[in-house]
């Protein structure tokens, strides 16, 4: 199934000096949701899924990471726990002042950073199988080939971003090899909706975004499991949290790791779904966080008291 989904692109400039480029989808006079995409990813990365955020009375803003696509990477002595200040500009350069939050996988932390610091902006936090601190307890059934990558992220940062250039000339020149290895780290569930949804081939412009800036914002972003900077017990947004029970590119430990940390947390666990179940079912995501205006429910199922966590399981 193939997105129709027109994309607007543009791009700010930080107050740092730095570029941030963004692409919106959507009705422009819609609930605004900001989606920060995961580890490969982009602006562009909404745009080629089945369940793609098109839904009426929907605005989507979707910037590149830093280091990604067109965003400039963090200047020297920055990193994730600034990115709440780039939303923010962002946000305000487009003229809103509370908006919805969700990112899956790698964009997971981010959201997490701005659940934490920017609370007073947010009127809705998701993650979808979010990356989590490099602890057993987190990191129970991930694949060997992540785990071995977050331990040699911290101890040889710079081997590392030599990895992630090669994996730019794979992008560019030998894709198939690149799909290659990146399946190595799939559980059953993503095989089989890996090659149905054709995103081997959907996938290419959105990946050649991920490493335009030679993987530096990947190589980086591997570095902060191992290294991780947020207090989770500080975030007092409420925190819907998705994950599949048979992902092991983030393992189902992860889910249940931040449900246990974070005060005011929901979690979701949705049997027989890996990592790549976001591409046919994000809508259903969205729709808790961005109840559509005329619906007469009040989703009360999605709403936790301050202070509680909750768990429960959807069927894929």
């Amino acid at each position: 199934m193939e997105s129709n989904m027109q994309v607007r692109e543009n791009s700010i400039t930080l107050r740092d000096g730095r570029r941030m480029s963004y692409a919106e989808y959507g009705d422009p006079d819609g609930q605004p949701v900001f989606l920060i995409h995961g580890i490969p990813g982009s602006r562009l990365t909404w745009s080629v899924m089945a369940s793609s955020p098109s839904r009426k009375g929907l605005r989507v803003i979707a910037p590149d990471r830093p280091g990604y696509g067109h965003s400039d990477f963090f200047r020297k002595g920055k990193t994730i726990t600034d990115y709440p200040d780039d939303v923010t500009q962002l946000a305000n350069e487009l003229g809103i002042d509370k908006f919805a939050l969700f990112g899956p996988s790698g964009g997971g932390p981010y959201v997490l950073t701005c659940a934490w610091k920017i609370p007073e902006r947010l009127t809705a936090v998701g993650v979808f199988a979010s990356v989590a601190p490099n602890v057993p307890e987190a990191t129970d059934g991930l694949a060997g080939s992540i785990k071995r990558l977050y331990r040699f992220a911290n101890r040889f940062p710079r081997l590392v971003r030599v990895q992630m250039a090669v994996m730019t000339l794979l992008v560019k020149w030998f894709p198939a090899l690149y799909v290659r290895a990146i399946k190595s780290e799939f559980s059953e569930p993503d095989l089989e909706a890996y090659s149905r949804l054709d995103l081997a081939r959907r996938l290419k412009v959105d990946r050649a975004e991920t490493y335009r800036r030679y993987g530096r914002g990947v190589a980086y972003d591997v570095t902060i499991p191992g290294n991780w900077p947020i207090p989770l017990e500080e975030i007092s947004s409420k925190v819907h949290i998705w994950q599949g029970e048979q992902d092991r590119t983030v393992a189902p430990a992860a889910g249940r790791y931040f449900a246990d940390r974070i005060p005011d947390s929901e979690l979701t666990l949705i049997p027989d779904a890996g990592h790549i179940w976001i591409f046919e079912h994000l809508n259903e995501m969205l729709d808790v966080l961005v109840p559509e205006k005329s619906s007469n429910q009040a989703h009360g199922t999605n709403n936790a008291s301050s202070g509680s966590s909750r768990s429960s399981e959807v069927n894929s």
